[in-house]
């Protein structure tokens, strides 16, 4: 099957190749057979490109240990689950799975546009799969899946302890498909501009790509966050780690040009030039991944100087104060804050390279200019819905916001009554009910002005306006997300508390409102792995609240321990234990206790964030009405 899979990638290098010069071609001569045969080719790649990932969990599935890609990743004992994930557990197989999400994308893409925007699918098709073809070389030449071994070991290294998590089979594909699906709104942007067709169209086919892509990468960062807290064991979801930073950056502008923004990311993430737990080590592949981002970045910039002066908008803002400036300022904030976490997350690089030296940017630079980007976010999120187009009356803003502001002082007011003195988690709390009540009152507002049109009950009517207007309410739901989550990062951030004991049998340490007692060490055995931990006995005040059993996993390929946590999971706070030491000629066990408040308001705003994202690309009336007139545009300029 190594062969086979071996043979695969080479035929799909070939086709993927064709495509490209064939795509170009036809469109430069104007002859739609050739056009065809490409997106025919668009279709072998896809195929191709299917056997060698199947060829690749074939191998990891029956032991090929012959090959060093599935001696380094895999061994006999590692569960099936993770023997799927073990295809993207290192280089070559995660850069094949990319290319396999690629061109599962521009083959979607070539299925769903057979008979709209023709005048662009050469140039989309060029792009897709000149992308395409750059990766099938690099897991060609550079980051081989099925490159031999001298010699066939009994056993393989098995997967790396950390990766060995549910989470690991669902947050990096929720990743690619998001970092990859970037590619879709570039490619389009790319003919929109070389061929000059620079109405709204190509936004609209890929707007809905766009929101997916958002969705995706959002969805990865929210389980990288829940994978971090449950496995790395230090009691947190996010410490501004360069990998992660490489995904959220995209995230947040999330444009047709965020494209380059991914592959910045990717060179991050592959060259090996920065440290981290996501990292890939060192290889070849980086200064070929700089090289493509420096042609991609020529070739994008050339054609936006050359169409500049055809994309100048024909209209202005007519006033500061409006709900076009509020997006205006949004999109700037959004812009800075991914400026920032990107020259945070280069910085390193950037002063070894001018200095000699690695400074490391940490947390702290992070906070510092994050969080007042955040509270002003979360303002223009509550006056956003409820200031007016084109220009807003500042005597009808203040009527409006009246209600939304009263709500924030009694938000603030209470938090000083029960004895909240951080005035970060006071302005965040306070801002979060501002936006909680702009929020409310907008679909109130809403569905009762439906309510007096149509004479339906008040429910039906919400359910009409919501249903008419999935983008917009859609957006609503995910502000409301986004404040969830700002509640549970404050919450867990401001008020945190920790402890660390060592403790024998009977012993107890208490942590907040929660005491623990060290009641004896528990072991368990399988073929992957062993297990040590300490059982706990939980008291939330004097009332029992259960056990917990916090150890640590010893893999039998070698590894290194990893840790498990273990977690009491409250709607008000978690309790959080670790294993961090054992001594058994003493029976002493040492071990550190978090108590983070309102932690899970961080999963389900995300959750709630990722169902409003999923409700906003659904398509509403008005939706189907406009891609209806396009189709017909379309048919009336290829008839004239």
């Amino acid at each position: 099957m190594a062969e086979f899979g071996t043979l695969c990638l080479f035929l799909a290098l070939a086709a993927s190749a064709w495509a490209v010069i064939a795509s170009y071609n036809g469109w430069r001569a104007g002859l739609g057979e050739l056009v065809l045969t490409a997106e025919r080719a668009v279709y072998a790649t896809w195929g191709l490109v299917v056997l060698a990932v199947l060829s690749l969990e074939y191998c990891i599935f029956t032991d090929r240990f012959d090959l060093e890609y599935v001696a380094s990743y895999s061994n006999r004992a590692l569960p099936k689950i993770y023997k799927i994930t073990a295809l993207w557990g290192g280089q070559a197989g995660s850069l094949l799975f990319w290319e396999f999400i690629l061109i599962t994308y521009a083959s979607l893409i070539v299925l769903t546009n057979r008979r709209r925007n023709r005048s662009l699918m050469p140039l989309v098709v060029t792009t897709l799969l000149g992308v395409s073809t750059f990766f099938l070389g690099l897991v060609n030449f550079l980051a081989r899946p099925f490159v031999g071994l001298a010699f066939a070991p009994q056993d393989g290294n098995g997967l790396n302890p950390q990766l060995q998590n549910p989470f690991m089979a669902i947050h990096p594909p929720c990743l690619y498909l998001g970092y990859v699906g970037l590619t879709l709104p570039f490619a389009f942007a790319i003919a929109a501009l070389a061929t000059g067709r620079l109405d709204d169209t190509w936004f609209r086919t890929t707007r809905r790509w766009t929101i997916l892509s958002w969705f995706f990468l959002g969805t990865g960062i929210l389980l990288g966050g829940w994978w971090a807290y449950v496995e790395l064991g230090w009691g947190g979801y996010c410490a501004w780690d360069p990998v992660e930073n490489a995904y959220l950056i995209p995230w947040l502008t999330c444009t047709a040009l965020s494209f380059l923004l991914a592959i910045l990311g990717t060179f991050i993430t592959r060259s090996g030039v920065i440290s981290s737990v996501h990292s890939f080590t060192k290889s070849n592949v980086g200064p070929v991944f700089a090289g493509f981002l420096g042609f991609s970045l020529l070739v994008s910039v050339g054609l936006l100087l050359h169409r500049l002066p055809d994309l100048k908008s024909e209209h202005r803002l007519d006033s500061f104060v409006s709900r076009e400036s509020t997006f205006l300022f949004n999109n700037l904030l959004l812009v800075g804050a991914a400026f920032a976490v990107l020259w945070g997350t280069l910085f390193p690089i950037l002063s070894e390279a001018v200095r000699g030296v690695k400074i490391t940017v940490g947390s702290p630079f992070f906070n510092e200019v994050m969080i007042p980007i955040a509270f002003a976010l979360v303002t223009l999120a509550g006056i956003c819905p409820v200031i007016a187009w084109r220009r807003a009356s500042p005597r009808k803003l203040l009527e409006k916001i009246q209600i939304p502001f009263w709500a924030l002082l009694g938000g603030a007011a209470a938090l000083l009554l029960f004895g909240v003195r951080d005035v970060y988690a006071i302005v965040s709390f306070s801002l979060a009910t501002f936006v909680i009540a702009t929020t409310a009152m907008e679909f109130y507002w809403g569905a009762r002005a439906r309510q007096r049109v149509t004479g339906q009950g008040f429910g039906a009517s919400l359910l009409g306006l919501v249903d008419r207007n999935k983008r917009r309410y859609g957006g609503f739901v995910v502000h409301l997300g986004f404040i969830l989550i700002l509640i549970g990062v404050t919450g867990s951030s401001a008020f945190k508390q920790e402890a660390t004991a060592s403790l024998k049998r009977g012993d107890s340490f208490a942590v907040g409102r929660y005491r623990m007692v060290f009641q004896d060490m528990v072991s368990d055995d399988n073929p992957n792995r062993e297990f040590m931990g300490a059982r706990l006995a939980i008291f939330d005040g004097d009332r029992p609240a259960g056990t917990l059993v916090p150890g640590q996993n010893f893999y039998k390929a070698g590894q290194n321990p990893s840790t498990e946590v273990d977690i009491r999971y409250t709607l008000r706070d978690d309790l959080y234990l670790i294993l961090t030491g054992f001594d058994p000629q003493e029976g002493r066990a040492t071990l550190k206790a978090y108590l983070n408040p309102l932690v899970n308001w961080i999963w389900i705003g995300g959750g709630v964030l990722i169902l409003g994202a999923w409700f906003a690309m659904l398509p509403d009336i008005r939706d189907r009405r406009r891609d209806a007139e396009a189709r017909l545009r379309e048919v009336q300029s290829r008839a004239a």
